[in-house]
């Protein structure tokens, strides 16, 4: 075992509680949906940006390349200052939904670089302009421009030419579970000297203004240490000291609202939260304490840093007094060992034979999944109710947003999308990150997964809390895919799996199930109606929300997601049958409601329409309207792709062990051959003597594929889009009562609003369903083995099995990130600056999805979640040729 996984075993039987410190701190609190007390709930113009530096949250902490102990109550972040900005740079800026023409962006360059699963090493880079940083052009310019022109970006300013910038690299190693080592080394790339203010901060997350029981903690100066110390006293983690190495100025404030800046009321405390800003910006003496007290306290160093040249400052924060010991004896030492163990790790999980570049791809893709997990605290009840001794909430919160979910209590350390875009967890997000979370940490993963489901976070109908802006949304249910897939990752590398956490899960998600089956059948034929199904702007209307037409749509994709759903359950009950039989009968159960919403998808009621179109060879949405009649939208889109994921095979060696399991399926085909016959192929045995369970049959799958694999249709260069290219010429178009909904093909930034604007599924490339594609063609190929061929791409005449397209696709998707032949990566576009300069050009960024045609970046810059699943791809698949 390296030290890494020792680490991770010593976590996992709490011997020593190695993840207690971590990246835990979002880049941005500001502009939340927890932060808004507002009665209209704008959550962004409730608490702006400008806001941010004055106003003290009531439920989670934002600072730049922050961690904090796993419940935040004790914070560590960095400050900076150029001496030309306005205010110093503690928190990421970007637009908001309203300000962006193509909604909320974050509008920095940042990247994780580096970290192990317990946070034994960490490494952050984040890039300071020595000009003014243009917060005003930022927002007027993408406010004066509309939908069809691209994002106005921090380099499209200037203030990167002449390489007039700051590379700021924050890097952590742990000499102890609560040891940390921080070394911040600032390189500046200009020309010319330049001054730059450095402020290492360190605060208590406010809990005392909120809670009558709760003590004011305290950090004052230590007395008799050979240098500067700040002492932090809490009642809660305990007793902390953070050593600065030198001699920098130790200023402290306190962490309240500045509320005559906000409110034009009297402050309750001499001393607020951006006392340190109005310190060092505007110089004003009395804003922070001549006491060396408070709750927000930073290391001043105030440093002319020569071009070309570096700066190096050292602290460490720990909880033991070293009563006057020298505090960086052996830091380097530490450090460097740190960095070998992570190399060491990383050996285990990244293939040593892919090239260089592919390894730094991979290494950067996990850093960013494990510097993205944030301490998520949102109590609903309290959140809707308000706080003792404080001004309650307007009272339209009791009838406004998520006031259904009065039993969310949230208060853990969660994976989220990204930490400025997305400050809050996703389910179906979630359940993507934890496949290749689980791959260098399956214990996390596994923990996440459950966490969804316990009983103060799912729903008592059984329904899994979508996302903080609605948690009444519904989005795919893939949280059993995802503990199948897990459970067998773990499985592959330990040796073993972990049965009781199968078991656990199981029978939490068989509530979800029940919950579907109840909620979202409108009229019981097992044909589903999930409404948004997190695919944004897919189509014609927006699914959240009722039908202009009135009526309802019945969903090709919510459908198929229930059928995989059953699928999955299906095989954790087989595989939980293997150790206890009574798992036979779910089992039994499971296989019929799956042979039932196949024959629904495929031809429901009496007039047998179904959402498989035979004329077409496509599946399709089908709109039913209030008087009941009915028509496919035909739309080839993702949607139509979605039946493939509903696929599984069967073991012969499996189903022998399951006798009373094996009985039920034979008892089926033979007395019910109307339903069966819709399930491919259950009378013949495949390659090694294998059953298939799929929506689509041998026919549907060509005839899919044929679409799929057209290069004028799905198949991109950097793997399948969200909506065919054939709607660029022939765009879908539908009138009601007046009004034309129209879908066009879209390959980069949305150019509509239609559900907020900034998230497009009409051409761009998305990770998490194109990596569910991969694995269903390698499911089918399992069963059709090298017969089954198909031209690849479509018209080429070259023939290939199912299993060399599935990797075909996943090098496809993972040469997005790769230098290409040019030495470019597509994921850069037309940044020359990231294409070319050598201080750029390694940086990746995981973006949320990526152009169709082009595959340059599109949407969140920073959503290594489930565009991380990249690292799994390339872990399997290898790079492209």
């Amino acid at each position: 075992m390296t030290q890494e996984e020792i680490r991770l075993s010593e976590s996992r039987t709490r011997d020593k509680h190695w993840k207690r410190w971590g990246p835990y701190v979002s880049e941005r609190a500001w502009g939340t949906v927890r932060e808004d007390y507002s009665p209209n709930g704008d959550a962004w113009e409730y608490l702006p940006h400008d806001h941010a530096r004055s106003y003290a949250y009531r439920w989670n902490e934002d600072g730049l390349a922050g961690i904090s102990d796993r419940r935040q109550t004790i914070c560590f972040a960095l400050g900076l200052w150029n001496e030309r900005d306005r205010i110093l740079k503690e928190r990421l800026f970007g637009l908001t939904g309203k300000q962006g023409n193509h909604g909320e962006d974050v509008k920095e360059y940042y990247f994780y670089l580096d970290s192990t699963p317990t946070h034994s090493y960490m490494k952050y880079l984040y890039k300071y302009p020595q000009a003014e940083f243009p917060y005003d052009r930022l927002v007027e310019e993408n406010r004066r421009r509309d939908k069809s022109q691209p994002e106005f970006e921090l380099l499209d300013t200037g203030v990167f030419n002449d390489n007039r910038y700051f590379d700021v690299f924050v890097e952590y190693a742990k000499a102890d579970v609560e040891d940390i080592l921080i070394k911040i080394t600032v390189a500046n790339r200009g020309p010319e000297a330049a001054n730059l203010h450095l402020l290492p901060t360190v605060w208590f997350r406010d809990t005392w203004s909120w809670q009558d029981a709760q003590r004011r903690p305290e950090l004052h100066q230590a007395a008799l240490a050979p240098d500067p110390v700040i002492e932090l006293n809490h009642n809660q983690p305990g007793n902390y000291w953070l050593h600065c190495e030198g001699s920098p100025e130790l200023l402290f404030t306190e962490n309240a609202t500045n509320l005559s800046r906000l409110f034009g009321v009297p402050n309750r405390s001499a001393y607020v939260k951006d006392g340190i800003n109005d310190y060092i910006v505007d110089h004003v003496q009395e804003a922070v304490n001549p006491r060396p007290t408070g709750t927000k306290a930073a290391a001043h160093s105030a440093l002319t840093i020569g071009a070309g040249e570096t700066a190096v400052v050292r602290l460490r924060l720990l909880d033991s007094d070293l009563k006057g010991n020298n505090a960086f004896s052996g830091f380097d030492e530490t450090f460097a060992s740190r960095q070998r163990e992570a190399d060491e790790f990383y050996a285990t999980v990244i293939p040593q034979d892919l090239p260089a570049d592919a390894q730094n791809v991979m290494r950067q893709g996990f850093a960013g999944m494990l510097w993205s997990k944030q301490f998520y605290h949102y109590v609903v009840k309290d959140w809707l109710q308000g706080d003792p001794g404080n001004p309650p909430p307007p009272p339209e919160r009791l009838h406004g947003r998520n006031h259904d979910w009065k039993h969310l209590y949230n208060a853990d350390v969660i994976s989220m999308p990204d930490k400025w875009e997305y400050p809050w967890y996703a389910a179906w997000d979630l359940a993507f990150h934890c496949v290749p979370l689980a791959l260098v940490d399956s214990d996390f993963a596994k923990e996440q997964l459950t966490l969804m489901l316990r009983e103060w976070y799912m729903h008592p109908n059984g329904q899994i809390p979508a996302y903080e802006w609605s948690f009444d949304d519904v989005n795919p249910p893939v949280h059993a895919w995802a503990a199948w897939r897990v459970y067998k990752i773990e499985k592959k590398r330990q040796g073993k799996g972990d049965c009781e956490f199968l078991q656990r899960i199981f029978h939490k998600l068989l509530l979800n199930f029940t919950w579907w089956v109840n909620r979202k059948d409108a009229e019981g034929m097992n044909i589903f109606q999930g409404g948004f199904l997190g695919l944004d702007n897919i189509g014609v209307f927006d699914r959240s929300s009722p039908l202009p037409t009135g009526g309802y749509i019945e969903q090709s994709d919510g459908t198929s997601w229930m059928a995989m759903y059953t699928l999955n359950l299906l095989a954790i009950a087989m595989e939980l049958a293997s150790e206890d039989p009574c798992y036979e009968d779910v089992a039994s159960k499971f296989w019929e409601h799956f042979i039932y919403i196949a024959d629904a998808i495929g031809h429901r009621g009496d007039d047998g329409l179904g959402l498989w179109n035979e004329e077409d060879g496509f599946f399709y949405d089908v709109l039913k309207l209030p008087d009941g009649t009915h028509f496919p939208m035909k739309i080839r889109s993702m949607v139509g792709l979605i039946p493939l994921f509903a696929v599984e095979t069967l073991e012969p060696d499996v189903l022998d062990k399951l006798p009373d399991f094996k009985r039920r399926l034979e008892w089926f085909i033979d007395n019910r051959p109307d339903l069966a016959v819709n399930v491919a192929c259950m009378r013949t045995a495949g390659v090694g003597e294998r059953r298939l369970l799929s929506i689509a049959d041998h026919d549907k799958l060509r005839s899919i594929l044929k679409f799929m694999l057209d290069e004028r249709e799905f198949l991109s260069p950097y793997g399948i889009r969200a909506l065919s290219q054939f709607h660029r010429d022939h765009p879908y178009s539908l009138n009601v009562n007046g009004m034309e909904h129209r879908v066009d093909y879209e390959p980069g930034e949305s150019s509509t609003g239609f559900f907020g604007g900034n998230s497009n599924w009409r051409g761009p490339i998305w990770f998490p369903v194109n990596y569910i594609l991969v694995e269903s063609l390698q499911k089918f190929y399992h069963y059709f083995g090298d017969e089954f061929k198909v031209e690849f791409p479509t018209g080429s005449g070259t023939m290939m099995n199912l299993w060399q397209v599935a990797g075909e696709l996943s090098r496809r998707m993972a040469s997005i990130f790769l230098r290409d032949e040019n030495g470019r990566r597509p994921v850069f576009g037309k940044l020359e600056k990231f294409q070319t300069d050598p201080h750029w050009r390694d940086l990746v960024l995981f973006h949320e999805y990526f152009h169709g045609d082009s595959g340059a970046g599109v949407g969140a810059s920073h959503q290594t979640g489930w565009t991380g699943m990249v690292t799994k791809l390339m872990q399997q698949s290898g790079e492209p040729r």
